[in-house]
């Protein structure tokens, strides 16, 4: 870190690479670095770190010197931070206008501050500031999380610290920038920057990657094996070029644990091409989210082929697609066969009680199943009365989302009786986790009886060594005392 007057990595100021030719720093003139240091010395309390105090004033001055009205949100965050010395928790400026002078100013903050996130979403960043801010979160390793969605100004120097800064920091994992479209330089430069960076979680939902873009990104990520989380939602991505894009990359890649294609074009077709990459995923992809993709029953024919032979694949979401009841059956022989789904998400996807019917048939035949959404479907009696036997019979689903709202019924009487049967699948749900709750307390509790007999045991052990080593020493003084008696006899 640099001194307390000057310390930064700025355009302006010091021009910082960390790469494989070392690292090279120019300075201000030796005046600024007197006067900073100067300005900063005034705001202690005493010798020593600075306090929060310390820090606070020390931001106000900057935003004195830089002519802007310090952000409250900022001041009152920074006055929670508990320890200077260790990382704090959130630096939350959603929604601030932060431009040139602004950006400049936190540095008082940051040089003194960490923070496990930083969020500048919505905070109207341009060019200069985007760039001079990101620089400083680079050089004082400020966040090892980072959204900075919504700056659509940032420009392409704004665009080249965020790649810098995403391929050089030691400390962040996790990366949103969302709803800012990611053309020509803004991919190239994001995409050559994951090839060495060390992010598991990146989130470009909205980003405007159909085509080319994506072919970019793809084409890195098949070569990264770091990143773990990867969200694409609301991208516009089609049944076409962008899913044999998709798919390619499921065949590459074999890091990535979730993968979400939320809100994006894909249809039947697409489902295809991510079906036929899914079978090169014996291990890795543990979630996969394809909500609202105009997938229809004809898409889970498909999907129906691969998944019995996916042994990771942990939570599937299909929400908000036209399944229909046709999609469960096709579906509903597969799920049986897979042992390894344990989150299935059919929310709004036009299931009626028949749907329901094929998906109790299921629930009672899987030993794994925990979670099932089926919220906004028109499932009546007849439906959940068949869901609610089929729990009777599992033994591992504690959560099944279903509508609480009454829904028609040809008779009065059977609406009484949907109010019952929700309640009673409700309890059924609730039972199975206070019992697997309490499995886990008694398996933790044997655990730590079997620790602590294993201490008790060491402890003898200890004990019984140190014995013995006492028993020798005294047997070996008792010998040395009659030898000498035999020899004090002999002269």
């Amino acid at each position: 870190m640099l001194d307390a007057g000057s310390g930064k990595a700025k355009n302006n100021l010091n021009s910082i690479e960390k790469d494989g030719a070392g690292k090279h720093v120019s300075f201000p003139p030796d005046e600024e670095i007197v006067s900073g240091f100067a300005e900063f010395k005034g705001t202690q309390s005493g010798g020593g770190s600075p306090t929060v105090a310390d820090i606070i004033s020390a931001y106000e001055q900057s935003c004195e010197k830089h002519q802007v009205e310090p952000s409250l949100k900022a001041v009152e965050q920074i006055k929670l931070v508990a320890s200077v010395g260790m990382r704090a928790g959130c630096l939350d400026l959603r929604g601030e206008q932060l431009d040139y002078c602004s950006c400049e100013s936190l540095e008082d903050i940051l040089k003194f501050i960490q923070f496990d996130s930083i969020n500048l979403q919505e905070t109207e960043l341009e060019e200069n500031g985007a760039s001079s801010l990101l620089e400083m979160i680079l050089y004082y390793e400020s966040a090892c999380q980072l959204n900075i969605s919504s700056n659509v100004h940032m420009g392409f120097a704004g665009w080249k610290a965020l790649a810098h800064l995403t391929r050089q920091s030691s400390c962040l994992w996790r990366l949103d920038a969302c709803s800012m479209p990611m053309v020509e330089y803004p991919a190239q430069a994001l995409s050559k920057a994951l090839l060495a960076s060390r992010l598991t979680v990146l989130h470009l939902d909205g980003a405007n990657l159909s085509g080319r873009p994506l072919f970019t990104l793809v084409g890195t990520l098949k070569q990264n094996a770091v990143l773990q989380e990867l969200s694409l939602a609301s991208n516009g991505l089609n049944s076409y070029q962008d899913a044999m894009q998709l798919g390619d990359l499921l065949n590459s890649n074999r890091c990535l644990l979730l993968l979400d294609l939320s809100n994006n074009l894909l249809a039947d077709e697409g489902l295809e091409e991510i079906c036929a990459g899914l079978t090169s995923q014996q291990s890795g992809l543990r979630s996969l989210v394809l909500l609202n993709n105009q997938i229809t029953h004809a898409g889970m024919v498909p999907l129906a082929n691969v998944l019995p032979d996916l042994k990771t694949l942990e939570s599937l979401k299909l929400d908000q697609n036209q399944l229909q009841n046709e999609g469960v059956h096709i579906l509903k022989e597969a799920l049986m066969r897979n042992r390894s789904i344990l989150v299935l998400g059919l929310a709004d996807t036009q299931i009626t009680c028949e749907g329901a019917v094929a998906l109790a048939e299921f629930i009672a035949e899987s030993p794994q199943i925990r979670h099932l959404d089926v919220r906004r479907n028109h499932i009546l009696c007849g439906g959940l009365m068949a869901i609610s036997l089929a729990l009777r019979i599992n033994h591992s689903l504690i959560a099944l989302d279903l509508d609480q709202t009454r829904k028609a019924e040809k008779e009065e009487f059977l609406i009484e009786t949907q109010q019952r049967l929700l309640r009673s699948i409700s309890d059924l749900c609730a039972e199975k986790k206070g019992k697997e709750q309490e499995k886990v307390k008694a398996e933790e509790e044997a655990e730590e009886r079997e620790r602590e007999g294993d201490r008790e045991k060491e402890a003898e052990v200890e004990m019984e060594v140190k014995m013995e080593v006492e028993m020798e020493v005294d047997s070996g003084g008792g010998q040395r005392d009659e030898s000498e008696a035999l020899s004090t006899k002999s002269v």
